[in-house]
């Protein structure tokens, strides 16, 4: 094998060369990551826990199942919770079963786009990685906005004409904070976000609790029962009018789809995780049945205790305060706010972690403007600095720019075009350029599986446009378009892709 230069970082076999046998001193870990072209620059110290915590911690069932609890109870009401939050996890398994089975294959940082490109060739590696690099960046604006938010509607304080300039500088500490935790190295991040996995199932348990114990009745009925509850509060509706029921209905799956969004984490880490090839599909596939089922009946919970449904769908926006208020003791209540908001930050610092490494493994290969500058590793922390600095301040620039449900909305749909483009590129692979496959596998299940998941797809871009989220028409389609015009006009030529290109 050729050896790394100082200009590219990436191991290409000489022409005519024929491999020669890895040294014994490689582990295995280090020996798939060979294969695949690369050496081993980031510090392999992730446990499978750790691991698995990051993809749970950038879930965070305490996030998006609270900041945007609203949009599925002012949809369809309990139902919403009941059978819509169930479905969308159901998909959402599907996705993450796919996912871990090419995972296993191939564990690389930037997992995404280095499966796209072995399965489906350089310019489907190309564009799912920059779906996944949009999605992953709105992801972190998404969760600090929303983290913004809770704070001040849990703690209101005084707004006045300095408003915009106190919110935009709590944001920026938020933000600029979490990028300097990970700059100090993947060590101190995995143990935050280990502790935010703790933290997240503690807290929703809790919550749960809490809610069973103080609710003044108990009506099971509420999370079957369909209520039309859109164009409510009639001054600041949460969701446009609509007589149709079923629209309403599926319209709230907005709520699960944000939530639990963020799984690749567990591909993103691979090179930093011990025994990989296993413990990266086991993170994704047990971060999502986890936080659906540990959401499923906190949010079960908060509506069975509401004291009155109706009144509660007219709070709109700050219908889970309301509930929250009127329902726990305002010393526990206040105990769960600082618990929650804690769980958010930590939330963002696990999607700051995972969106770094993606940048980190797209500008190794020259797919980014300044690919030089953002490949570039701490020699002190081993951490890709540069790209998590990146990062950082692009999601505080879209949070100065758009609203959350805008933000939230552009997250989950580009999150999940970069996860289905890499399965059905498996999909068309699958028997035909892709036969080895790593410990972890679906067999003759993956194929139906994957066509499951392109329609799901479908489904959640349809609903993330519609009202009030129609500006992510404008988003996506406007970097579609861009993004086919600069392959068409030089990244087709210019991109080289990453260097191992088949399923060896």
């Amino acid at each position: 094998m050729e050896p790394t230069d100082s200009d590219d970082n990436r191991i290409r076999p000489a022409a005519g060369q024929v491999d020669r046998p890895l040294a014994p001193a490689l582990s295995e870990d280090e020996q798939i990551l060979s294969r695949m072209g690369y050496k081993q620059e980031l510090s392999r110290h992730m446990t499978g826990f750790s691991n698995f915590a990051i993809s749970l911690s950038i879930i965070c069932i305490l996030a998006g199942g609270i900041t945007s609890f609203q949009y599925g109870f002012c949809g369809a009401g309990g139902a919403s919770i009941g059978l819509g939050w169930p479905l969308v996890c159901l998909f959402s398994m599907v996705v993450a079963l796919s996912m871990a089975q090419i995972a296993s294959a191939f564990p690389t940082a930037g997992g995404l786009y280095h499966w796209a490109s072995i399965l489906g060739g350089k310019g489907w590696g190309w564009a799912t990685a920059w779906c996944n690099l949009v999605g992953l960046i709105a992801e972190v604006a998404a969760v600090d906005a929303g983290a913004y938010l809770f704070l001040h509607g849990a703690f209101p304080w005084p707004t006045g004409q300095h408003a915009d300039a106190l919110q935009n500088g709590i944001m920026a500490v938020i933000v600029l904070s979490q990028a300097w935790l990970n700059h100090r190295g993947i060590r101190l991040t995995s143990r935050l976000t280990d502790f935010c996995g703790y933290l997240i199932l503690v807290t929703a348990a809790v919550l749960a609790v809490a809610m069973f114990w103080y609710a003044e009745h108990l009506d099971w009925s509420r999370l079957i029962t369909f209520t039309n509850y859109s164009g409510l509060p009639a001054n600041d509706p949460v969701l446009p009018h609509s007589n149709s029921l079923l629209w309403v209905f599926a319209l709230g799956f907005l709520l699960p789809g944000f939530t639990i969004t963020g799984f690749d984490a567990s591909a993103h880490t691979a090179e930093e995780t011990r025994n990989a090839a296993v413990n990266a599909p086991r993170g994704i596939i047990r971060s999502v049945a986890v936080s659906g089922i540990f959401g499923w009946v906190m949010l079960a919970a908060v509506v069975l205790a509401i004291p009155d449904m109706n009144q509660a769908a007219k709070e709109g926006n700050n219908v889970f305060y309301f509930i929250m208020n009127t329902v726990l003791p305002k010393p526990l209540g206040i105990l769960l706010y600082i618990c929650i908001g804690a769980a958010q930050y930590l939330c963002s610092l696990a999607a700051v972690t995972s969106a770094s490494r993606m940048m980190y493994a797209f500008a190794r290969d020259g797919g980014l403007p300044g690919s030089f500058w953002l490949r570039q590793v701490s020699p002190v922390f081993k951490t890709p600095a540069a790209a998590v600095w990146t990062c950082a301040l692009l999601a505080l620039g879209l949070m100065f720019w758009v609203n959350y449900s805008a933000i939230a909305a552009c997250c989950t749909i580009f999150i999940y075009i970069s996860y289905v483009l890499p399965i059905f590129a498996g999909f068309l692979a699958y028997g035909r350029t892709w036969h080895k496959m790593g410990p972890w596998q679906m067999g003759r299940w993956y194929r139906p599986l994957a066509i499951i998941s392109a329609l799901g797809c479908v489904g959640l871009i349809v609903i993330g446009v519609q009202p009030p989220n129609q500006i992510a028409v404008y988003i996506l389609g406007g970097t579609g378009v861009l993004m086919f015009l600069v392959w068409v006009g030089c990244e087709r030529k210019r991109f080289r892709g990453p260097p191992q290109m088949t399923g060896f």
